[in-house]
């Protein structure tokens, strides 16, 4: 049976100057916890002990201020987080060169001095990537404006201690699918997207949020455990 689409067209404006916001001037901002992404690989043969301690899925290991996340990947990868309450230019206060592995290698085991061996044994083995965590504010609300909105990141950047970023990302691309079947017009079809959107949004980001800076505090194995039995 053949299958009638119709494709609605969608104008869209651009301001002259960039920097005018269409829907929203709210900016990301610096979390104040920067993830260095490094990794095991072969895990289970070359690191049989952190391979045993990351498990199945995800191990944490959090402790004032600092903290490593360890993510079984496929293919016997280990994907590391090693996780610090820092300024964001950490490494060029510090006199080190992202682009030279050893010396971030060595800033790191410094950082972790006083931690177990067992743990600092995940500072090694692949290369290093620095990576600032930025969020955008709570809540992100914006007034509808015509003709456009936003989805995913744009909407509702977070940390990834929300552990659902993506999955937002695909319910809010389903959503907004949704409306626009259900509405014969564009703008009624973007409204009512918004009002499924923003409360959602806004609540996953102020879990991300409480997630985030008690997993990175003084007393972050204390928070983050009270976090983790509240939301679940």
């Amino acid at each position: 049976m053949p299958v009638s689409v119709q494709v609605r067209q969608i104008r869209w404006k651009f301001p002259r100057d960039y920097s005018e916001a269409l829907v929203s001037d709210a900016v990301p901002v610096y979390t104040g916890v920067t993830f260095v992404e490094t990794g095991l690989n072969d895990a289970d043969a070359r690191h049989p002990e952190l391979a045993a301690l990351t498990g199945d899925g995800t191990m944490l290991a959090l402790d004032d201020n600092l903290g490593f996340v360890a993510q079984r990947n496929s293919g016997g990868h280990i994907r590391v987080y090693v996780g610090m309450r820092t300024p964001e230019d950490w490494h060029r206060q510090a006199g080190v060169d992202l682009a030279d592995p050893t010396a971030v290698r060595d800033a790191l085991l410094e950082r972790f001095a006083h931690w177990s061996p067992a743990l600092r044994g995940y500072i090694t083995d692949t290369g290093y990537v620095n990576r600032p965590l930025f969020a955008l504010p709570v809540p992100h609300v914006w007034e509808h404006t015509p003709g456009v909105t936003l989805l995913g990141d744009a909407a509702h950047l977070m940390s990834p201690f929300s552990g659902m970023g993506a999955n937002l990302a695909m319910r809010d691309g389903a959503d907004l699918a949704r409306a626009l079947i259900d509405h014969a017009e564009l703008d009624d079809a973007v409204i009512a997207y918004e009002k499924i959107l923003l409360p959602r949004s806004v609540e996953a980001a102020e879990g991300a949020a409480e997630g985030i800076d008690g997993a990175f505090s003084p007393d972050s194995a204390e928070q983050t455990l009270a976090h983790m039995t509240a939301h679940h």
